[in-house]
């Protein structure tokens, strides 16, 4: 089955249970990917990315009916998983803090999955030394070209707070490159 475009005949396949299971693998397959790099960026690590991916569908699946629509669903899906990334960073005695740019470069470059290069994994370091709400605006900005609009939608703070929030977080991450440099 492939996705509807439109918003609102997908939220109706969504709510029909007869058309409910279908709908949404459809719409796992089309989002995984999006969101499961979305999460990396704040977790890093592979295993993470993907158990709170999966908890982010699982929230989904059992949200669905609850889902009004006053949100694009693209939206609501972004929303709690940033929420379940929040929450595990948050619970998680496992966070790594990096204190130096040779740790964090080479907790990453020795990551699997990681294909960049140094400088990639500098930026990596760079973004890890953030706070997390601050590295999750960075990484919507930055990395999925997210408009302040949206993002203020899914975190659900002020266009004007993120902004703020972006421009602080581009300083201490060149702050930072400047100074391993």
């Amino acid at each position: 089955m492939s996705l509807p475009t439109d918003e609102d005949i997908l939220i109706e396949r969504l709510r029909d249970t007869k058309t409910r299971h279908d709908t949404f693998s459809a719409l796992v397959k089309a989002h995984s990917e999006t969101l499961y790099w979305h999460i990396r960026r704040m977790v890093l690590d592979h295993d993470d990315a993907n158990d709170i991916l999966q908890n982010t569908f699982v929230k989904a699946w059992m949200g669905i009916d609850g889902f009004l629509g006053q949100a694009k669903l693209l939206t609501w899906l972004y929303r709690i998983a940033t929420n379940e990334t929040l929450t595990f960073i948050n619970k998680s005695c496992n966070r790594v803090d990096y204190d130096d740019i040779e740790a964090a470069a080479t907790s990453i470059e020795a990551d699997e999955w990681f294909d960049g290069d140094h400088l990639q994994a500098q930026l990596q370091a760079a973004i890890q030394t953030l706070p997390p709400k601050q590295r999750m605006v960075f990484n919507m900005k930055y990395y999925d070209e997210m408009k302040y609009e949206e993002m203020s939608a899914i975190l659900g703070t002020s266009v004007g707070a993120l902004k703020a929030s972006y421009h602080i977080a581009v300083k201490k991450i060149s702050d930072f490159l400047e100074n391993e440099n």
